[in-house]
């Protein structure tokens, strides 16, 4: 509340004569900081409240930019020299999309593919950022990831990382950006798909017993305090937090179960299929229902510039599978409606095949799956035109997609955290909620 005549208020009241008006204002009780605070929380954003439909997201990444046309948005009127040799299958829902996801076909119900992804970055890395971040990169500042931003705003569930990479880190932008670097990943370190398969570090080494470890904690969190209050380097205090969440774990017998997928038995197992794909979707699953909130997985590579028919032939069948039975298996256990699945890539592939029987990079058009979390399924958002060239219909930029994603987990996404030199940096800048898609 302000009164207009007031001259503590007027702008450029802190020039000359306003110094002179703060100073006189002390003596009634108001000194030159408490001042500044009060007209800095006058500027403050307000932020009304979003209750979240999903409480976790699990986002899978295929590295390397998936073709729409042989995926999710096939062109089977198109000449044959753009349309590719795969061919299509018809989806329960009446459409069509690639004939190698055929199980994906059969529960077309359950999600929503968006065919108007668009951006402007067709290299590798600065497509990569904005799949992982919501942002065009900038060499002034480092963005934070969507994990990192989750793990910010709710922080651990039920002992377990708030933030989890399968198998690993997958790139450089999955990082914390300018948040502390306390929010980042945690890494498994190894593929659950290996028959030796161990989360790095989450067992006691050998010859320690639970009486030498908890010694050994404490001697180690006397030196840590001793440490930490003598700095306040970043690094110092995320490592001091690294230290206390493995504590975490490894005190909490049912948060060190969620990686153990010897858990399940061999049915789901083979249901999912024992590869990468399924492996690393059904570690997903564990891990989102043992509380982690937000789990990013990685599968194959799609940077297929030479044979892309027998490329989409050997990769496809295992993710289709795996992903299939996720979002049955969440279903059938009650997590669909409260787990956003997305499945995005750094962008498309060109209209037209090349020389060399393959795809080159393309982000003018392509396509992600939803499903859960509050988004309708079997939908189709938006469309490429006949030869999948460009968006046609309903463009969705990464800010969108982020904005909507951040939205279903009830977080503001022009929300502003603060970045290094006191900036305020909304978490999503001009995205808006794809509404169309949204239950």
């Amino acid at each position: 509340m302000r009164c207009h005549g007031n001259p503590l208020t007027q702008p450029g009241m802190f020039g000359r004569r306003g110094f002179l008006v703060a100073g006189a204002a002390s003596g009634l009780g108001l000194s030159l900081p408490q001042l500044l605070m009060r007209e800095a929380s006058a500027e403050i954003k307000q932020y009304d409240f979003v209750k979240p439909r999903a409480k976790s997201v699990i986002h899978i990444y295929l590295p390397g930019g998936m073709a729409q046309q042989e995926s999710w948005d096939p062109k089977p009127y198109s000449p044959m020299e753009y349309r590719g040799d795969l061919g299509t299958i018809k989806t329960n829902t009446g459409e069509v999309i690639g004939s190698a996801m055929p199980q994906l076909a059969k529960r077309a119900d359950k999600y929503c593919v968006i065919r108007s992804m668009s951006h402007g970055e067709a290299a590798h890395e600065r497509g990569t950022h904005n799949m992982f971040t919501g942002y065009k990169p900038s060499p002034a500042l480092s963005y934070p990831s969507f994990g990192a931003v989750v793990s910010h705003e709710y922080g651990p569930r039920n002992n377990l990382p708030a933030y989890i990479c399968v198998p690993n880190v997958p790139n450089e932008f999955a990082g914390t950006g300018y948040l502390p670097s306390s929010y980042g990943g945690f890494a498994l370190g190894a593929d659950p798909a290996r028959g030796d398969f161990q989360v790095r570090d989450l067992n006691l080494a050998g010859g320690v017993d639970e009486a030498r470890f908890m010694r050994r904690k404490r001697a180690l969190e006397m030196v840590n305090q001793r440490f930490v209050t003598g700095t306040s380097a970043d690094n110092v205090g995320a490592m001091n937090t690294f230290y206390e969440r493995a504590y975490d774990l490894l005190d909490t017998p049912e948060a060190k179960a969620a990686f153990d997928l010897s858990k399940e038995d061999d049915k789901t197992r083979d249901r999912y299929g024992r590869n990468q794909a399924g492996s690393r979707m059904l570690m997903c699953r564990r891990l989102i229902e043992a509380g982690s909130r937000l789990v990013t997985m990685t599968y194959g590579s799609w940077d297929m510039h030479t044979s892309i028919t027998s490329g989409i032939r050997g990769q496809m069948p295992s993710f289709d599978q795996g992903l299939a039975v996720l979002i049955d298996d969440l279903s059938e256990r009650g997590l669909l409606d409260e787990t956003l699945v997305m499945v995005t890539s750094e962008f498309g592939r060109t209209p037209k095949i090349n020389a060399d029987a393959g795809r080159d990079h393309w982000p003018k058009v392509f396509s992600v799956m939803l499903a859960g979390g509050g988004v309708q399924g079997g939908m189709i958002h938006g469309a490429s035109d006949s030869t999948a060239s460009e968006p046609e219909l309903d463009p969705v930029s990464p800010a969108d997609l982020a904005t909507t994603m951040y939205r279903l987990l009830g977080i503001v996404a022009d929300k502003e955290l603060m970045a290094p030199g006191d900036r305020p940096i909304e978490i999503v800048d001009g995205g808006n909620v794809i509404e169309k898609i949204l239950t």
